[in-house]
């Protein structure tokens, strides 16, 4: 089975996407980065340094040892799928970035986005 080309694309390739996204809404960078570190358990500084050694998507969510366990409560739909019902493990842990990168752009409080 191949997989799918998200892995082996480089996070920082999707990043300015993400900024984009929250920005065109009146979010911030800050916001995008204080969940992507919410939902990894990377520092600013780790997560920084993923993005200039241009780490893949597969590899920047398998060195995230500390993800969230909070991150489980994440439900919708982001794509037309349902993300607490994607079975490949890396692939739920982007769609639950992507879900919280959709409820940022939408307006949703920090608090409720991180599940607080």
């Amino acid at each position: 089975m191949t997989k799918h080309k998200i892995y082996t694309m480089p996070f920082a390739d999707v990043y300015p996407h993400y900024i984009a996204k929250a920005e065109r809404k009146g979010r911030t960078k800050a916001e995008v980065d204080e969940i992507i570190c919410w939902l990894t358990g990377y520092q600013q500084k780790e997560m920084n340094e993923h993005l200039e050694k241009r780490t893949d998507f597969e590899t920047f969510f398998a060195e995230a040892t500390q993800m969230n366990p909070s991150r489980e409560l994440i439900k919708g739909v982001v794509c037309g799928i349902r993300v607490e019902e994607v079975e490949e493990p890396t692939m739920r842990e982007i769609r639950y970035l992507d879900k919280l990168i959709d409820e940022l752009a939408k307006g949703k409080k920090m608090e409720k986005i991180l599940r607080s």
